[in-house]
C-alpha cells in the first residue's frame, strides 16, 4: 500500500522541501527520501529534479501529483465510510407513550432522533399512563413516556418536561363569556374526561377533589380528540393540556376558561425498568429527552 508514500509525495510538492515535508508529517527526513524513492521505483520515473539550491517537480511528477491527491481523498472517504458502516447506530427502539405525549409531544423528539440517527427504526405504542407503565414493567417497550404517576416500585421515573393544563369549554358555553371564572362557578357542571388510568383524568380528579367541586354529570371518552369534539358540541367542560388544544383555541373551536386559581401544572416523565441495562438506542433517546 503506497498511501503513506503518496501522502509524503504531496507534502514534498506543496512544501517544496524534503525537510519541511518531514516536519509537517512529523517523520524523519530519511523516511521522506525512502517514500519518494519507492514511488520512483514503482512508476519507473524521476519525480523531482534535485540540486543543492532547488527542488523542482518533473512532468511525470506533475501527473502523479494530481492523481495522488485524488487517491488520498478516495482513501480517506473510504476509510470514513467503512468506519461509519461499523459504528453507525442501528436497531429497533420501542416507545410507549401516553396519549397527550404520543399525539402532541413525541413527534418533535422523533424528528430530532431521526435527524441524528437515521438508521434507527422506531415503534410507538400509545395508551394511557397505567397501560404504558405495564408495558415497560413487562419489557414490551424500551422506554415509556407518561403524564401521570405510577405506583410501580420496580420502575425508574424521571421528569423531562413541564406541561400546563387548562379548563376548556365550548365557545358558546356560558362560562366562556366571563372575563374571570371563580371556582364556585365550576360547581355542578357537566364534565368530559379521559378514562381511569389516564394521567389527564388523574389530574382532573385532583382538581375536582382539592377544590370540593361536585359534578352534574361525567362523560368518559378514551381519546383527546373525542373529548375535544364533545366539548365543541357543548357536552361539558374538561381539563386538557395546552399542547393538545393550542390549534383548536387559535381557530376558536374551543375556549380556555380564565379560572381564578394558580396555573395547573404537571411534569411529563420517562420510565424504564429499574436495575436494567438499556439498549444503546434507548440510551440515545433518553439523552435526547434530557
Amino acid at each position: 500500500m503506497y498511501y503513506d508514500a503518496l501522502k509524503t509525495f504531496v507534502s514534498v510538492v506543496e512544501e517544496q522541501s524534503f525537510t519541511k515535508a518531514a516536519e509537517k508529517l512529523m517523520i524523519s527526513q530519511p523516511s521522506v527520501s525512502v517514500h519518494i524513492k519507492n514511488l520512483e521505483k514503482e512508476f519507473q520515473t524521476s519525480l523531482f529534479l534535485r540540486s543543492p539550491k532547488m527542488l523542482k517537480i518533473t512532468p511525470s511528477g506533475e501527473i502523479l501529483y494530481d492523481r495522488a491527491k485524488q487517491m488520498i481523498q478516495i482513501y480517506e472517504h473510504t476509510k470514513r465510510d467503512i468506519y461509519e458502516h461499523h459504528h453507525r447506530v442501528k436497531g429497533m427502539l420501542t416507545i410507549g407513550a401516553s396519549f397527550t405525549i404520543g399525539e402532541y409531544i413525541l413527534p418533535s423528539f422523533l424528528a430530532k432522533l431521526r435527524e441524528q440517527y437515521p438508521d434507527i427504526d422506531v415503534e410507538v405504542t400509545i395508551g394511557n399512563t397505567k397501560e404504558i407503565a405495564q408495558l415497560v414493567r413487562h419489557f414490551k417497550v424500551d422506554v415509556g413516556l407518561i403524564e401521570g404517576h405510577t405506583e410501580e416500585s420496580d420502575l425508574h421515573i424521571q421528569s423531562f418536561m413541564d406541561d400546563e393544563l387548562a379548563i376548556v369549554a365550548s365557545v358558546d358555553h356560558p362560562l366562556a363569556q366571563l372575563t374571570k371564572v371563580e371556582i364556585d362557578d365550576l360547581q355542578n357542571q357537566r364534565w368530559v374526561a379521559r378514562e381511569k388510568g389516564s394521567g389527564t383524568r388523574e389530574y382532573l380528579d385532583h382538581v375536582l377533589m382539592s377544590n370540593g367541586l361536585k359534578m352534574k354529570s361525567m362523560l368518559t371518552i378514551s381519546s383527546n380528540q373525542g373529548i375535544k369534539e364533545a366539548i365543541v358540541h357543548n357536552l361539558g367542560l374538561s381539563v386538557l393540556s395546552l399542547c393538545a388544544i393550542k390549534e383548536d383555541v387559535e381557530q376558536k373551536h374551543l375556549s380556555i376558561l380564565n379560572v381564578n386559581t394558580a396555573p395547573f401544572k404537571r411534569r411529563f416523565s420517562y420510565i424504564y425498568p429499574a436495575n436494567s441495562a438499556h439498549k444503546k438506542v434507548a440510551e440515545l433517546f433518553i439523552q435526547l429527552l434530557n
